[in-house]
């Protein structure tokens, strides 16, 4: 049952989270506390931030406004089957390897938002990192040669104490409702505060910095979503920091535990695309979500059952 300040269209505005939600989830306690369920379900959301949801974000997500409805009412409807919310934020500098300012062309212009950047730009001269040269410089070949997506330059978003930063309002009181109604302490999950390395995935920089800890593998977290019965998975974009948290969770249980691959369910209807008229970034998504079908994983929808 809904809490009775919640409407739907709440997900499309902005404003401060109500605490009311703590104490209205308090007084709507389940039967049973997180802590006693016998099936663990653990809710995996990436970047839900106001940048990425809203039309006037830093980086908006056409349809993201939708999918964060659905998951609303998805946390809502199963609040006693939930056990354990864990929930990714960006986190960025304003400098940042990804960020415009960090790069400079022959006669000194700035690139363009999703402008991307190879080894062979850099060695020919066509861009040049005016920050950190030598690491930069390193940084974009080993993209090259390790197979990742090229470098590509990001608008501004999620800028380090902005309010494109912080959860969407409304998704945030469906948190603090269920964490009070259930006995449940969400789990944050900081990424991309390091300015050196690109961070999609939730887990793991596209390149570990060697000088940085936060950048190397989260086994902490990733075994501690592995006790789960159910994993399931949403948030923004599907095509990048959702992806990428999706082919971390199944590279490393793959290796480690490939049963685990089974448990995870990914809220087809709770996730959307980056949309670039020169890359179909959403038919590239779904060519990388059918091999992990292969491998266990389990497609779903909102309205589905947990199951």
């Amino acid at each position: 049952m809904n809490p009775s300040l919640y409407s739907p269209s709440d997900v499309g505005k902005i404003y401060s989270p109500r605490p009311e939600f703590i104490f209205e989830g308090t007084k709507n306690r389940t039967k049973t506390t997180a802590y006693e369920d016998k099936r663990k379900v653990a809710l995996l959301t990436v970047d839900g931030q106001i940048d990425f949801v809203y039309p006037d974000g830093g980086l908006p997500v056409p349809g993201a406004i939708e999918d964060i409805r659905r998951l609303t009412g998805f946390i809502y409807r199963n609040l006693s089957e939930i056990t354990n919310n864990y929930l990714s934020m960006d986190d960025h500098p304003p400098y940042a390897i990804f960020s415009p300012i960090w790069w400079r062309d022959r006669s000194g212009n700035l690139p363009g938002p999703f402008t991307m950047i190879t080894y062979a730009d850099i060695k020919s001269g066509a861009w040049k990192p005016i920050i950190d040269p030598l690491w930069s410089t390193e940084y974009v070949k080993k993209l090259d040669t390790q197979a990742k997506k090229p470098l590509m330059i990001w608008p501004f978003h999620c800028l380090q104490g902005t309010i494109g930063q912080s959860l969407v309002p409304a998704l945030s009181e469906a948190i603090m409702y269920h964490s009070a109604a259930r006995g449940s302490q969400p789990t944050l999950i900081s990424k991309g505060t390091n300015p050196r390395t690109e961070h999609y995935g939730i887990f793991k920089a596209e390149v570990e910095d060697p000088k940085d800890v936060s950048t190397q593998l989260n086994t902490t977290i990733l075994d501690a979503i592995a006790k789960h019965d159910l994993i399931y998975v949403a948030g923004e974009a599907k095509s990048h920091c959702v992806l990428e948290t999706m082919n971390q969770l199944v590279s490393y249980f793959g290796k480690t535990q490939p049963e685990t691959i089974k448990k995870i369910r990914f809220l087809m209807d709770c996730t959307s695309s980056v949309q670039n008229p020169n890359v179909d970034f959403e038919a590239l998504a779904n060519i990388e979500l059918e091999k992990m079908v292969q491998k266990g994983v389990v497609l779903v929808k909102s309205t589905d059952p947990i199951s």
